[in-house]
């Protein structure tokens, strides 16, 4: 090992694992780009006060690209989604010459003109009825001649940079940013092997979390918590030799499913681990039975690829490690898409204006075959409302549960704190201490 390669578990290697599946992977996955940054602690303020939340309110939020809503919600001119950041009000919708975005301001005495996601022909205020076309021009003052002071040109909805990738919409508030193309850099390249613009919302789940937005995102941007969080699954999961890389504006981490965890003491069978991987429950039927000479992980990939041949085609090989494998990417500062034929999106951001509350969406991205079905739409659960009130999400309610029992204790625990800096890990925490390098660039 050089002395510019990070030091690892001693566990199987990624790049020795998929070297050995038996469909390759894409090229994608081969790569690895280790990173380094001097951040090895971050202030515990960072997660516990107003003052930081409002610091971000004022210097991150308003600065950098975010995923508002998927192209299939708005579907037809008019069609609009309200995305809401902190104190932030943003509507996105489809017109005549594209997508667009406002403020979700009306210019005359400030109500929010949008309360939800519809369909509008224009915008009008609920209070006083002045109205926008979807464009963001003027469509109309209420009693205008008592307004000879309002330039009709120039009194448009304050608008906000708008583009699309993989099916995504994207928004950012700061006119002069760079392009979006510009700030996602090699990641478009990453994922044009999956593409994502071929999916439909098949669930969409969001809850409120008892816990600032960043804990909530940093419990899912590595597996480090697995062996005391979800130990079920360490039968079957290579936590601790996972790969962790950053690029540019984001970072991935890739676990391996089907191989076991390297903290555990003795090596289980291949039918342990498949049983593992499924996570099935008592009252469930038993996993399938491994044939003689086959991995858990190749029947893993093998059943996978049956199911979805039919949907993608054969243009590109289905490999292993696309079916097998948590594949997860995080566009900084709160986009989380998962990449390989794995269905999970995330997206983390902070409740009603809350540094210590925040919601946490699960988006399901399905490829399918034919006419692209209807967009589910969202489900809300509130606070106290188990992740298993949402069954869309199969067994990873399950998974999200124990994650939610955990955060709110963080928050609890981090405000009780009598120390000021949260140490991380040099190499299975890479991925936060991307974030919070990146971070560091815009609260100065």
């Amino acid at each position: 090992m050089s002395e510019a390669e990070p030091v690892r578990s001693a566990g199987i290697s990624y790049q020795q694992l998929i070297s050995g599946d038996v469909v390759a992977p894409p090229a994608t996955l081969t790569l690895e780009n280790p990173y380094e940054t001097s951040i090895t602690s971050v202030p515990v303020t960072r997660y516990t006060t107003k003052a930081f939340h409002e610091l971000e309110m004022e210097k991150l939020w308003p600065k950098v690209w975010q995923m508002a809503c998927r192209e299939e919600e708005i579907p037809e001119i008019g069609n609009h989604v309200v995305y809401d950041i902190g104190h932030y009000s943003i509507i996105v919708v489809r017109t005549e010459t594209g997508i667009k975005a406002h403020h979700n301001v009306c210019r005359h005495r400030g109500r929010r003109l949008c309360d939800r996601d519809g369909y509008a022909a224009s915008f009008i205020c609920p209070f006083h009825g002045f109205s926008w076309h979807l464009d963001g021009s003027l469509r109309g003052i209420t009693s205008e001649w008592d307004f000879p002071h309002i330039d009709k040109d120039n009194f448009t909805l304050t608008p906000l940079q708008c583009d699309t990738w993989g099916g995504w919409v994207f928004v950012n508030m700061d006119m002069r940013a760079e392009p979006l193309m510009s700030y996602l850099g090699d990641l478009p390249s990453h994922f044009a092997v999956w593409k994502p613009e071929q999916r439909y919302i098949e669930a969409h789940v969001a809850k409120v979390m008892g816990c600032n937005w960043k804990l909530c995102q940093e419990a899912f941007m590595e597996a480090f918590h697995v062996i005391q969080t979800h130990p079920q699954i360490l039968v079957g999961i290579g936590d601790e030799n996972s790969q962790y890389d950053a690029w540019g504006n984001f970072s991935r981490a890739i676990t391996p499913n089907g191989t076991p965890s390297p903290h555990l003491r003795r090596q289980p069978s291949e039918q342990e681990m498949l049983d593992a991987i499924m996570m099935r429950n008592l009252d469930d039927p038993p996993a399938p039975a491994i044939p003689e000479g086959v991995s858990a992980r190749a029947a893993m990939a093998a059943s996978a690829r049956e199911g979805l041949e039919a949907i993608v085609g054969d243009e590109t090989p289905i490999s292993d490690a696309c079916v097998s494998d948590s594949i997860y990417y995080t566009l900084f500062p709160n986009f989380h898409p998962w990449g390989g034929f794995n269905r999970i999106v995330y997206r983390f951001r902070p409740f009603d204006n809350r540094h210590d509350k925040s919601i946490m969406e699960c988006y399901y991205l399905s490829p399918f075959a034919g006419d692209r079905p209807d967009p589910a739409p969202m489900h809300w659960l509130e606070e106290d409302q188990p992740w298993t009130d949402a069954p869309e999400l199969g067994m990873l309610a399950r998974v999200f549960t124990q994650d939610t029992f955990n955060l709110p204790k963080v928050q609890l625990g981090l405000e009780a704190a009598q120390y000021d800096e949260v140490m991380l890990a040099n190499y299975q925490e890479t991925k936060i201490r991307h974030f919070h390098t990146l971070l560091a660039n815009y609260i100065r």
